[in-house]
């Protein structure tokens, strides 16, 4: 189903309790390993324009389809999600194949984890690159209660929380639908509209907006989420509040150089004080909304390189 020439055959790789399905290129470079972690609802498919980018300059790719994706393992407790499984999946990985550390990049609730992991195994990490999804501030209140208190009670991230299986049955019941509508250039996944905006986009007739990817394209992450179900990516979702204590005692200042993508038209919100708690950090903005590396693939390749080129890496 994959095009061989762009992107990877998988590999099942036994890491962490759990068996993930990872695509890699470039493993003739030994030594600049680069792991992509996709977001919700996606697939290491998301990063298809950048895995030969990345291995042509020189990198060893590391994909994974992290755990509750694809044809990764699916543990049925919801704690199994939290961000200390999460991360430890990703150094799992480092361990594999042999390496003491990585640039890690990370896209919507990838970017999540790669800024988990920099903050839980700081020496694993040697660069942090995330698109859309700036550093996630620890404040005084859960996440979650937070947000019930600011949008209300059927905002996706509270709904997922407070009616565990609902939205999981709406959207198994409407895959492909769903992600056609999601997968449009002006439908930002995170706008804080009123009503359960994600189950409205998969019971919507008619598409919104100018898609993101072809057809044969869409017709992966379909096959995957056809397969594999909801409930284990939302569960991620469901750890919000645990990983908030989780990450209690951690000193919560990013000290790797970090490059922060974010798209224009992209509704998730931008942090006021990100170089307070990522001080050594660039910033990049590319005129596209939410799916940044696949609206703007050439752009965001050229982001990348460039800034590793400019942080000496070659």
């Amino acid at each position: 189903m994959f095009d061989p020439v762009n992107f990877p055959e998988a590999t099942p790789v036994a890491v962490n309790g759990v068996e993930l399905e990872v695509f890699e290129a470039g493993r003739r470079n030994a030594g600049k390993p680069i792991v992509l972690c996709h977001g919700w609802p996606e697939h290491a498919y998301s990063w298809r324009h950048q895995v030969p980018a990345l291995a042509a300059a020189g990198y060893h790719v590391i994909v994974p389809n992290q755990r509750g994706y694809g044809n990764s393992s699916r543990p049925a407790e919801v704690t199994d999600y939290d961000i200390e499984h999460l991360s430890g999946d990703l150094i799992a990985l480092l361990d594999h194949y042999g390496y003491e550390d990585a640039t890690f990049v990370g896209h919507d609730w990838g970017a999540f984890v790669v800024w988990g992991t920099a903050l839980l195994h700081p020496r694993r990490v040697n660069k942090v690159i995330n698109l859309s999804l700036p550093y996630p501030e620890r404040g005084e209140r859960p996440w979650i209660e937070l947000m019930e208190d600011a949008l209300g009670g059927d905002f996706y991230f509270v709904h997922f929380n407070r009616q565990p299986g609902v939205a999981d049955a709406v959207l198994d019941d409407h895959v492909s639908q769903f992600l056609r509508n999601m997968y449009r250039k002006n439908v930002p996944p995170a706008e804080p509209r009123p009503g359960m905006a994600l189950i409205n986009l998969a019971r919507a007739e008619a598409p919104l907006g100018e898609p993101v990817m072809s057809d044969g394209e869409l017709a992966i992450f379909v096959s995957a989420f056809e397969s594999s179900g909801f409930t284990s990516s939302i569960n991620w979702y469901r750890n919000l509040d645990r990983n908030w204590r989780l990450l209690a005692d951690v000193n919560p200042i990013i000290h790797q150089p970090t490059l922060m993508i974010y798209g224009d038209r992209d509704a998730v919100q931008r942090s006021e004080n990100l170089a307070v708690f990522v001080p050594d950090v660039e910033v990049i903005d590319l005129d596209c909304g939410h799916w940044i590396q696949q609206e703007k693939p050439e752009e965001t390749n050229r982001a990348i390189l460039g800034w590793l080129g400019r942080q000496g890496v070659t």
